[in-house]
């Protein structure tokens, strides 16, 4: 259940606000007020603490700066409040200036001008945690959570573009009444006991799609979850990165130059442990003052339904044939040539899963499209590849594996072409064919879809998501191709959900399309 939390040990209830009254499906207020009901502007989450409690009472109203990884335009124009967080002003390293979104046009809806004083993160406010590699300060650890409070903000820290895989190299949490806990998950690399500690616990994650997976492979598999990405989407947020919703909610700015560090260095510079620590330091508030706005907007059911699903969503599949998306491989025309990126891409993969290096530091994805098109030249090549000629074999991690690369392109030549991949593919997902075919292969469907599409954007438009957050486009799609018959609004109800859909979204969306197919249907063609 999407709740509120309850106040802090000094009475102040997360968010910094003062204490408010009921809200629907449970969620208190806690002072934060959706839509930003306060002088002199509205925002999302517009909270405004007790500045003088707090001793954070401006003296003058700051000066327009960038707004860092939003990259729009700063305006905070003659505003002496500052949106900051009870605890949080009092850091050490948490410098402040005043700073707008610049959108003068909204009226208080996501991305709206703030007029607020933007506090820089600097320092985790409880000081850094030092990182846990032993078995026994890992179960001091986790007892602490355990006997913490309120929801837990969990994030994960992996080496992508550096190491095979998308292995969890530093896992951070930090719980009301435990503080913040940094885990090193190669020196301790079974988590079920923390799963089963925090087993009733909501973990807050920001995009939880993206680290569960590593979380799920070292024990940890959250049941209960609130995604502030998902629930920044479902809110209308124009841009839901982390750093971008911490501002624009809470006024807080986060800085992110390790943001692609590289993770499986040994010991972690203490930079960045910090920027992993203060990943978590203002999650959980977070996500308070955006359950207060899903309240507001009467969306909380639909975030419910979402996070659930993304709980309970099983292992991806393998994907069917990895090599074809190698960047590029548009530009590569005959079959033969897609066998020369087949090969040099598995053997690549090979090389790099047994080194635990990326891919693409073994040999670029640039590297194999030459190689490929150069094969395709006519007439065919013969003797022995000419790698030594594309520059890509020339980096050094290419240079020590020129035998194998070689030796690829040589078992391309061999193939019969009944061994040359089908240059459209074959064993893909089975459903609809690419839209832009509709309209030659069976115009009905086209304007089904058409009018489905327009019918979606404008509920969309009304409830202030994105379209594809109101429905998987791929349902819409399918739908579309081969409605029920007959097409009523409650066997497109049916269908929607046999496809994924959520229920939330099969009852907003269901009726409008059983209109749209029914106009479709009588609009005349020509």
């Amino acid at each position: 259940m999407i709740a509120a939390n309850p106040p802090h040990e000094d009475g102040v209830p997360p968010g910094g606000g003062q204490p408010g009254g009921g809200r629907p499906d449970g969620i208190q207020s806690d002072g934060i007020q959706p839509g930003g009901n306060q002088p002199g502007g509205n925002q999302p989450g517009g909270n405004q603490p007790d500045e003088a409690r707090l001793g954070l009472v401006a003296d003058t109203p700051g000066e327009d700066i960038s707004a860092g990884e939003t990259g729009t335009a700063a305006g905070a124009e003659g505003s002496d409040e500052l949106a900051v967080e009870a605890g949080h002003a009092d850091r050490p390293g948490h410098a402040s200036d005043a700073v707008g979104d610049g959108d003068d046009g909204d009226d208080g809806g996501p991305g709206g001008d703030t007029g607020r004083k933007i506090i820089d993160l600097t320092e985790p406010g409880d000081g850094l945690p030092p990182v846990i590699v032993t078995a026994d300060d890992l179960a001091a650890a986790v007892a602490r959570l355990a006997a913490g409070t309120g929801p837990v903000a969990v994030d994960a820290e992996r080496a992508s573009g550096y190491r095979y895989g998308q292995k969890a190299y530093l896992v951070q949490l930090r719980r009301a009444g435990a503080g913040t806990v940094l885990i090193d998950p190669i020196a301790c690399p079974d988590l079920s006991g923390l799963g089963a500690a925090l087993a009733d616990v909501e973990a807050v994650l920001h995009a939880a799609s993206q680290d569960l997976p590593c979380l799920a492979e070292i024990g940890y598999q959250p049941k209960d979850l609130f995604d502030t990405e998902l629930a920044g989407r479902l809110l209308g947020y124009p841009r839901v990165a982390l750093g971008t919703m911490l501002e624009e909610v809470l006024g807080f700015r986060l800085a992110k130059e390790h943001s692609a560090a590289d993770w499986s260095v040994r010991p972690i510079p203490a930079e960045m442990l910090k920027y992993a620590a203060l990943d978590v330091e203002v999650l959980v508030e977070l996500r308070d003052a955006l359950a207060a706005q899903l309240a507001e907007q009467e969306k909380t059911e639909w975030a419910r339904q979402e996070f659930a699903a993304v709980a309970a969503a099983p292992p991806a599949p393998p994907r069917a044939d990895p090599w074809r998306r190698t960047s590029g491989i548009h530009k590569v025309r005959t079959r033969r040539a897609l066998a020369v990126v087949r090969e040099l891409w598995q053997t690549r993969d090979e090389i790099a899963r047994d080194a635990d290096v990326s891919p693409r530091r073994i040999l670029s994805d640039q590297a194999i499209i030459d190689a490929a098109r150069a094969e395709a030249g006519k007439p065919a090549p013969t003797g022995r590849p000419q790698l030594d000629r594309i520059s890509g074999f020339h980096a050094r991690n290419a240079r020590k594996y020129a035998e194998r690369w070689a030796a690829a392109v040589t078992r391309v030549r061999q193939l019969t072409e009944a061994e040359l991949p089908e240059v459209a593919g074959v064993g893909t997902a089975p459903g609809p064919p690419p839209a832009h075919r509709w309209a030659e292969r069976d115009p009905a469907a086209a304007a089904r879809l058409a009018a489905a599409r327009e019918a979606i954007g404008a509920i969309a438009a009304e409830r202030r998501l994105p379209v594809e957050n109101l429905l998987p486009p791929d349902a819409l799609r399918r739908l579309a191709w081969e409605p029920p018959v007959p097409a009523t609004q409650e066997t497109i109800s049916a269908a929607l959900l046999g496809y994924g859909a959520r229920r939330w979204q099969a009852d907003l969306t269901s009726g409008p399309l059983a209109d749209a197919f029914a106009k479709a249907a009588t609009a005349p063609t020509g």
